[in-house]
């Protein structure tokens, strides 16, 4: 008998290994070819916003070296790349004129990816928002909704008929819990409970017009919003019933504003009652609208929280030690089993039947040493094990279909500015020479078996 010399929990045939960036966080060229500023241009303009006065120029300026990134993208072995449109380049005005040659520069981009044997995986919003309508409002103001569906129509329009893959708008509670809530991202704001949920609100109405614009101008495609978790998804402490129930009750109490409209078509007794008269006013059909069926749900998941049954019965969120393993951020505690609850939860407790895992990695201090080469052992072994969690929820019979690495390259980590890298390809942000990983050369051994090595 021949031995097996393959090693390594196999993953289905079929399944998507990938890699994730966002255009504000690589494009650089923040004010070329006619585009405006995003809140975020604007927000890195005030002192103390941003780590080391960091600004989105020069990125790992992709706007001009997107051919030979996708080349290191096939070198690599790379298969599927997520990456995000600009709306400020398409619409510099939020709602005004369309920028057809914004629109020719992104259709050049798939015809590139698709000539290089490359799928692209199109998200239409990921946190740049014109800065023109913030200054009308931003997210609380329904008009930011249809200026979004214009939008939307416009880009899905242009590249539906090559583009089949499809994001919406990534991490809600992102975009509107740090941008309009505690104003630790753009735009900044601190809004009281009515305003946030209003702005909540506009979002999943915003992703439901995108949904409608991929189903009208690019049938057949596939399509779901990204979610993450704020606060981290609850993991149960101990693996026993009594704890997982704990985890069920966390779990909907922290997601059920945005679970609740998804997946059940209303926001839950139990959200509204705690919300009260700051409830979002809803529009006759917006609910309809959020509601409409997705393919899918895409999970941004990095770490989580061990939760258990407190002494009053309800849920309880335990502190880590000081010396619990984490990455080179203050919230990137190594959870792996963050990757399996997280699937388990939203189907056990909302019905998602479907899922990527749009996201996940790590940053860590990594060291150019003095043969050049990043040996960043340790965000190879945080990959492994998220992984052996995402394999574990396969071999369970959850239905997930692909994981998304985060990210391709050290990029300009939104407040972090570039100090923090979650790269698997180094950037010399002075040189913009990209240099892989060990992490990029081990994650193209994944992707070539389809099992963990």
């Amino acid at each position: 008998m021949t031995p097996d010399t393959e090693r390594g929990p196999r993953f289905p045939e079929g399944f998507v290994w990938g890699v994730a960036v966002a255009a504000p966080q690589i494009e650089g060229s923040s004010f070329v070819d006619g585009k405006s500023a995003s809140i975020w241009d604007r927000f890195a303009e005030t002192p103390g916003r941003i780590k080391n006065g960091d600004r989105l120029d020069p990125a790992c300026d992709h706007y001009r070296r997107w051919r030979s990134d996708f080349e290191l993208l096939r070198e690599l072995g790379i298969e599927h790349y997520r990456f995000s449109v600009a709306w400020p380049r398409v619409i510099p005005d939020g709602d005004g004129s369309i920028d057809v040659a914004a629109l020719d520069h992104y259709s050049r981009q798939v015809d590139a990816l698709l000539e290089l044997g490359i799928t692209p995986w199109v998200t239409l919003f990921h946190w740049d928002l014109p800065q023109v309508l913030e200054d009308r409002g931003g997210w609380p103001n329904r008009l930011v909704v249809d200026a979004f569906r214009r939008y939307a129509d416009a880009v899905v329009e242009r590249l539906g008929d090559r583009v089949k893959r499809w994001f919406t708008l990534n991490e809600i509670p992102c975009i509107v819990g740090n941008g309009y809530e505690n104003g630790y991202f753009a735009p900044g704001r601190r809004e009281p409970a009515a305003v946030v949920n209003q702005a909540y609100h506009h979002a999943l109405l915003a992703h439901g017009h995108a949904m409608e614009a991929i189903r009208e101008h690019a049938p057949g495609s596939l399509a779901g919003l990204v979610h993450n978790h704020l606060p981290a998804p609850p993991i149960p402490v101990c693996e026993t019933e009594e704890q997982i129930d704990a985890a069920r009750i966390e779990y909907a109490r922290t997601n059920d504003q945005l679970m609740g409209p998804l997946f059940l078509g209303r926001y839950p007794d139990a959200w509204l009652e705690r919300a009260g008269a700051d409830a979002p006013r809803v529009e006759p059909g917006d609910l309809e609208r959020i509601g409409r069926p997705m393919d899918f749900l895409g999970l941004n998941v990095y770490a989580g929280d061990f939760v258990r049954r407190g002494a009053d019965g309800r849920p309880e969120r335990l502190p880590f030690p000081k010396q619990f393993p984490q990455g080179d951020l203050w919230w990137l505690n190594v959870t792996p089993q963050s990757m399996y609850w997280s699937v388990r939860l939203a189907r056990e407790v909302y019905g998602a039947t479907t899922f990527y895992m749009t996201e996940s990695g790590a940053c860590f201090a990594d060291r150019v040493d003095e043969r050049g080469e990043i040996l960043d052992l340790d965000r190879r072994e945080y990959v492994r094990n998220y992984l052996l969690s995402v394999h574990r929820a396969i071999d369970e019979g959850f239905d997930i279909r692909g994981y998304f690495l985060w990210s391709f390259l050290d990029n300009f980590e939104w407040a972090e500015g570039y100090e923090k890298r979650f790269g698997i390809v180094h950037v010399d942000f002075e040189t913009q020479a990209r240099t892989p990983k060990l992490s990029a050369r081990w994650y193209s051994e994944v992707i070539r078996t389809n099992r963990l090595v």
